[in-house]
């Protein structure tokens, strides 16, 4: 009895799956050496790609070439630097090169202040906003007075202190005058792109904002320049 209770100790105390063991299993053994080294492998022909940067495909990796050693010395980087840059000009071909360039940029910009489509900046792109500018540039607008009255209740601000008392009411009165207006040419302007363009998508907010910007410009200063005279009808 005494035997078969040390039996039944020994079988408590054994762990399950005793004697059932694959060498194969075996930390040691070569079956689990090649699958850890395979998977150091695989890790180690992975790649991360840097932050906020897409991961490259595995041909990209492939195509790269070597890439060259950082220089080591000034002289070497000054070295590079010029052959990066290309052959060295002279002073007469850079100064040629610079009088072509400034005058393409005034070519360019003279076009776009012509009012050439091509030209233009993207805000002033379209018949749509051409229509607009047409339309400002046809009347008078009080907004346009806002600059010039600016300066003028300054200036006379500082040379006679005395009359602060009037400008500051004043001011008030012209920046509620020129609200109101900018506000009837907001509307006048949506009408009328409306009535000659049924299939407008632009939102009226947008067009009645570059209709009271460019109002409230000096007429010589505005660009495109105006295609039209003050009083000329607009259909």
């Amino acid at each position: 009895m005494l035997r078969s209770n040390l039996a039944g100790v020994k079988l408590l105390g054994r762990k399950n799956g005793d004697g059932d063991t694959n060498p194969a299993d075996e930390p040691g053994s070569e079956s689990t050496v090649e699958e850890t080294s395979d998977v150091e492998t695989a890790e180690s022909t992975r790649t991360t790609a840097p932050k906020g940067r897409p991961t490259p495909k595995r041909d990209e990796r492939r195509r790269r070439g070597p890439v060259a050693p950082a220089p080591m010395t000034t002289a070497e980087a000054r070295k590079r630097r010029k052959e990066l840059a290309g052959p060295k000009l002279s002073k007469a071909e850079r100064k040629a090169a610079r009088l072509e360039r400034r005058s393409r940029l005034n070519e360019n910009r003279e076009r776009m202040m012509a009012g050439e489509e091509g030209y233009l900046l993207p805000r002033d792109k379209g018949p749509v906003r051409r229509y607009v500018r047409d339309i400002v540039d046809s009347r008078r607008n009080l907004l346009g007075l806002f600059m010039p009255a600016a300066l003028l209740m300054i200036f006379s601000m500082l040379a006679v202190p005395q009359v602060q008392y009037y400008i500051s009411p004043a001011m008030l009165i012209l920046m509620a005058l020129m609200a109101i207006d900018a506000i009837w040419l907001a509307r006048r302007v949506n009408n009328m792109v409306d009535a000659k363009f049924p299939d407008n998508t632009e939102s009226n907010w947008r067009l009645g904002f570059y209709a009271a910007g460019r109002a409230s410009q000096l007429r010589r200063m505005r660009a495109p320049k105006p295609l039209v005279n003050r009083g000329d009808p607009i259909s």
